[in-house]
């Protein structure tokens, strides 16, 4: 997919200020710092278009980008930065929710996973939840070129192994650098085709070599 334009729409603190719109939409979310914002950039070749930190829980907005004029990519607040609050924390998880069965135009969320770092339980934990409520989602490994080879290899079979304990039905995972754009034109691929669909459906994937292969 060719990104020919790529703008900002506008934030929305719940469902009813999201914009009125019948484009399709993706969603990413993570754990507070894994890397949203830098994505959202590789994808669309922007290096400015959403706003990058080193501060977690930066984003506390549901922020919409416009896409080729035809498809909505959407940063969500990011989850489990422990400073942020119990309270605050608990408001966030029932804005997404709500978002996530209550936005018709949702056709996927994409649960970014740092793979510099072994599998972390807070995110099994939201991908389990996902999956029992049968909402649609996918997985992106990012951070992968902050660990060596070695590292980031063991990290996704480890992170594999995990996911085929409890998964019903097995996502699409993905591998994006932010440094070497690697993986970006499947993503891509994928999110031009399932705007073009009404959904989904992975393969058990089986960890070979340097990559999760399907």
């Amino acid at each position: 997919m060719l990104i020919r334009s790529a703008t900002f729409v506008e934030s929305a603190s719940q469902l009813t200020e999201c914009p009125v719109s019948d484009l399709p939409e993706f969603a990413m979310i993570g754990r507070s710092n894994v890397g949203k914002s830098s994505l959202i950039n590789t994808l669309t070749g922007r290096s400015d278009l959403s706003k990058t930190s080193v501060k977690p829980w930066k984003t506390q907005l549901m922020n919409f980008f416009l896409i080729n004029q035809t498809r909505h990519l959407v940063d969500l607040p990011g989850y489990g930065y422990a400073q942020s609050g119990l309270e605050h924390r608990a408001k966030w998880i029932d804005v997404t929710h709500e978002y996530f069965v209550g936005r018709p135009t949702l056709k996927m969320i994409f649960v970014l996973v740092d793979g510099s770092i072994p599998p972390q339980q807070i995110d099994m934990d939201f991908i389990q939840s996902l999956d029992e409520e049968e909402i649609p989602f996918a997985i992106v490994m990012t951070k992968l070129d902050k660990a060596t080879q070695k590292e980031a290899t063991r990290h996704q079979c480890l992170f594999l192994e995990k996911l085929t304990s409890f998964i019903s039905t097995m996502p699409e995972i993905f591998a994006v650098s932010n440094v070497t754009k690697k993986g970006r034109e499947e993503l891509l691929e994928y999110i031009e085709t399932l705007s073009l669909q009404d959904k989904k459906g992975g393969k058990v994937g089986t960890c070979e070599g340097d990559d999760i292969k399907k």
